[in-house]
């Protein structure tokens, strides 16, 4: 009975212990990025959180189910939305099938199943040939994608993206940016043998990171 009651206080206190070492605070150049000086936003009174993505990423593709369980239960106060970012001429054509399927209202509908087709079925569809045959064997208006995908509207979203990969220094995909000011990637919060991303780990610090950009908006 004596030992019992030793090991209840003991067990309690690794508990806590446990619990304190996951909570830990990020650290700043090591869980996220500064971005100096911070960027305008378009959020209004909620706090942003853009994902640079880019659909023929690896990383990126890794980084799908983790990220969908987390928007089932991300905070009401934070808007997120996906940017696909442009670090090189060869991303345009992906860029911009991103954005027509934006204009056609088919993000939510099709946008895993490109993830899919590219990284499990091997499917090219950086090719606009290719992507346009993709989309047609799923329903989609073909015609009226090429038009979409080919308008002025979409490449200059795509622009838009350009200078948004630049203007935020976005070192590679995926990352994570949150109201401007900070910068989260997922290649900073490695398991202890490197060999895997800790996502566990990675969207306790983005919810922190969030909780600091509250803090700063309150000028706290």
């Amino acid at each position: 009975m004596q030992l019992a009651r030793r090991l209840i206080p003991l067990a309690a206190f690794l508990v806590a212990l446990a619990t304190g070492a996951s909570a830990a605070q990020p650290a700043p150049g090591k869980d996220y990025r500064l971005i100096d000086p911070p960027l305008p936003i378009d959020s209004g009174n909620k706090v942003e959180v853009l994902e640079f993505f880019w659909y023929a990423c690896p990383h990126c593709n890794n980084l799908q189910p983790p990220l969908r369980t987390w928007l089932k239960k991300k905070p009401a106060d934070v808007e997120f939305r996906r940017v696909p970012a442009v670090l090189a001429d060869s991303w345009l054509p992906l860029t911009r099938a991103y954005y027509t399927l934006d204009a056609m209202g088919l993000v939510e509908k099709l946008h895993h199943d490109v993830f899919a087709a590219i990284h499990e079925q091997n499917i090219r569809l950086s090719d606009p040939k290719v992507l346009f045959d993709w989309v047609a064997k799923r329903g989609v208006d073909q015609q009226k994608f090429m038009d979409i995908y080919n308008s002025f509207g979409v490449q200059s979203r795509a622009r838009r993206s350009i200078d948004m990969t630049r203007n935020y220094d976005i070192p590679g995909t995926p990352a994570l940016t949150v109201d401007g000011r900070y910068l989260v990637a997922p290649s900073m919060t490695l398991k202890p043998d490197n060999s895997s991303v800790d996502y566990e780990r990675y969207f306790q610090v983005l919810d922190q990171v969030i909780a600091m950009a509250r803090k700063a908006r309150a000028g706290k």
